[in-house]
């Protein structure tokens, strides 16, 4: 019976985990974001895990053994409660699988709230950073455009959608 274990690893090694654990012979999936970065004052996208620290392995039971696993190079070990291996559901990485980009192998997340025009919202990076505005409308996929109250005058910015926040959201957020 085929099943799928979440594997812990060490600090950033996920790549060489799951390399160390396919060539002895287990089928790995790590799900990986694109995320936007910043790097010497410009925005660049980085990949990175999914879930850092973590990968999934499909094991044959019966046929494979769980001991290499544990003692694979860039493993931490197994995810267990108690003396039990935690088993992911197959709908788990099948639903991971389906949602990611079928050229790149990159998931998409939409963390973002929609917003409706109106809504008070503060630009959260970007030249404009800590600024409060409205929310006026979507430009395309990737930017939004929002009313600022500058100087006494009005004026609309173009911003990445990333960079804004509903003011509500942000109540009661307390940074480090």
């Amino acid at each position: 019976m085929l099943r799928w274990y979440l594997i812990h690893t060490k600090a950033s090694a996920e790549e060489v985990a799951r390399l160390n654990l396919l060539r002895q012979g287990y089928e790995v999936y790590l799900p990986r974001v694109s995320q936007p970065v910043r790097r010497r004052g410009s925005w660049t996208e980085r990949v990175a895990p999914l879930f850092p620290r973590y990968l999934f392995a499909r094991v044959c039971e019966g046929l494979q053994s769980l001991s290499p696993v544990r003692s694979s190079v860039g493993v931490t070990g197994i995810v267990r409660f108690g003396s039990q291996y935690s088993v992911v559901p197959d709908a788990v990485v099948e639903d991971l699988r389906a949602r990611a980009d079928p050229v790149s192998g990159l998931l998409r997340l939409m963390l973002r709230t929609p917003l409706v025009r109106g809504v008070p919202v503060r630009i959260t990076r970007g030249a404009f950073e800590g600024l409060e505005g409205v929310f006026e409308r979507e430009d395309g996929a990737e930017r939004v455009i929002v009313l600022l109250s500058l100087l006494g005058q009005h004026a609309t910015v173009r911003v990445p959608v990333g960079y804004v926040a509903p003011r509500r959201l942000l109540a009661g957020f307390v940074g480090c």
